[in-house]
C-alpha cells in the first residue's frame, strides 16, 4: 500500500468515528415495518396508527416503525415468515389457517406464527354497480364481478363461500382480480358489475363508489352462509348500518372476520412489547386515529380472533396490566 492511500484511509476512518460518536441513537436504532393492505382500506390506517405511536417513544426505544402497503392477509403472512416483515394485518380466517396448516395453507402451518391482538370487525361488503339489476349475491351469475386480489385474505374468502355454494369462478363472466384501491373506480367506470370486499367501516373503498355513482351494498345471507360460520369458528354475522353510505338507507346483512395483528416468534420480545405499549398506553389516541377503531375494548383485543399463540412480548404487558 503506497503512503498517499493509506492516510486516506485512516482519514476516512476518523472521520466515520467522529461521525458516529455523538450518535449512539442512531447507530442502534432499528427499523420495523407493518405489512397493511390498500391504501384506501381499513389496514394501512391500522398501520399508520401503530406507526404513529411507537415512533412517539423512538428516542427511548430506538425503534423506527414504517407502514407498507401490500396484497393483503395472506401477503402479509408469507412475508413475516420469511423475515421480510416483522408485523403484518391478517384476517381472523387466515390466521387460523396459516398457524393451523389448513385452506390456502394445507400442510403449511407456521409454527413461529405469534399474535399480538385483534382490531375491528371486517364485514365482508358486496356492492353491485346501480344500474346491474342486482338486489342478492345470486344475481351476480354471469356478470362482471371482482373476487380479490391475490395475496389477499378477501380473494381466499371469496373462494371459500363460492366453494360452499358449490359456484366457481367460471360462473362469472369476469371474475377480475384488481387491488382493493382500483375495484371502485373500476365499478363506476362500468368496467365491472360488482366486488366482494373484506373491510371495516366506515371505509373509502365503499364510500367512493356509493357517492360517485350511486353503487348498492347488496345482502350476503342465506343456506351457504349459514353453513360457513356453522362449520369456522372465526366467521360472525355482521351488519353495516342503514345510512353510513350515501344511497344506502337501509341496514346491510353479512358475515365477517376479525383485522388482527400478527408477528414471528423469531421477532424480539423488546421490539413486541414495545409496540403492544405504545398501541394500549396511547389507546383514547388509537381510537381516534380511524372511525372503524370507535368501539374498540382492549380485554376482547386480546382474546377474540386470535388462533396463533400470542407473542411473549405482547403477554408481558397484557399481565403487567392485569389483563392476564
Amino acid at each position: 500500500m503506497n503512503y498517499k492511500t493509506k492516510t486516506t484511509g485512516l482519514a476516512a476512518a476518523g472521520l466515520l468515528a467522529l461521525l458516529t460518536a455523538g450518535t449512539p441513537a442512531a447507530a442502534q436504532q432499528k427499523f420495523v415495518t407493518v405489512g397493511t393492505g390498500g391504501v384506501t382500506g381499513v389496514y394501512y390506517a391500522v398501520g399508520g396508527a401503530v406507526c404513529r405511536l411507537m415512533n412517539k417513544d423512538r428516542a427511548k426505544t430506538g425503534l423506527r416503525c414504517s407502514v407498507e402497503s401490500t396484497g393483503g392477509s395472506v401477503f402479509n403472512v408469507n412475508a413475516i415468515k420469511s423475515g421480510e416483515l416483522e408485523f403484518g394485518l391478517a384476517q381472523s380466517d387466515i390466521q387460523f389457517n396459516a398457524a393451523k396448516g389448513e385452506g390456502q395453507f394445507k400442510g403449511k402451518a407456521d409454527p413461529d406464527l405469534r399474535a399480538v391482538f385483534s382490531v375491528h370487525p371486517e364485514p365482508f361488503t358486496v356492492l353491485a354497480r346501480k344500474e346491474a339489476g342486482v338486489t342478492k349475491f345470486e344475481d351476480f351469475k354471469g356478470k362482471r364481478f371482482n373476487v380479490g386480489n391475490p395475496g389477499s385474505g378477501t380473494l381466499a374468502s371469496m373462494e371459500e363461500l363460492l366453494a360452499q355454494m358449490k359456484w366457481t369462478k367460471a360462473d362469472f363472466s369476469l371474475a377480475g382480480e384488481l387491488k382493493a384501491d382500483e375495484q371502485g373506480t373500476a365499478l363506476c367506470d362500468n368496467k365491472i358489475d360488482g366486488f366482494y370486499y373484506g373491510v371495516g367501516h366506515p371505509s373509502a373503498a365503499i364510500q367512493d363508489p356509493t357517492t360517485a355513482c350511486g353503487a348498492k351494498l347488496i345482502s350476503l345471507t342465506g343456506p351457504a352462509i349459514d353453513a360457513l360460520i356453522k362449520a369456522h369458528p372465526y366467521y360472525a354475522k355482521a351488519t353495516i348500518p342503514g345510512g353510513m353510505y350515501a344511497n344506502n338507507p337501509n341496514p346491510t346483512e353479512t358475515y365477517g372476520v376479525l383485522a388482527t395483528v400478527v408477528t414471528s416468534a423469531k421477532v424480539s420480545d423488546d421490539v413486541v412489547y414495545a409496540m403492544t405499549k405504545a398501541v394500549f398506553e396511547n389507546f383514547d389516541e388509537f381510537k381516534k386515529l380511524h372511525p372503524a377503531f370507535a368501539n374498540l375494548d382492549p380485554k376482547a383485543m386480546i382474546k377474540n380472533g386470535l388462533s396463533a399463540p400470542l407473542h411473549p412480548g405482547a403477554v408481558k404487558y397484557y399481565k403487567e396490566k392485569g389483563w392476564m
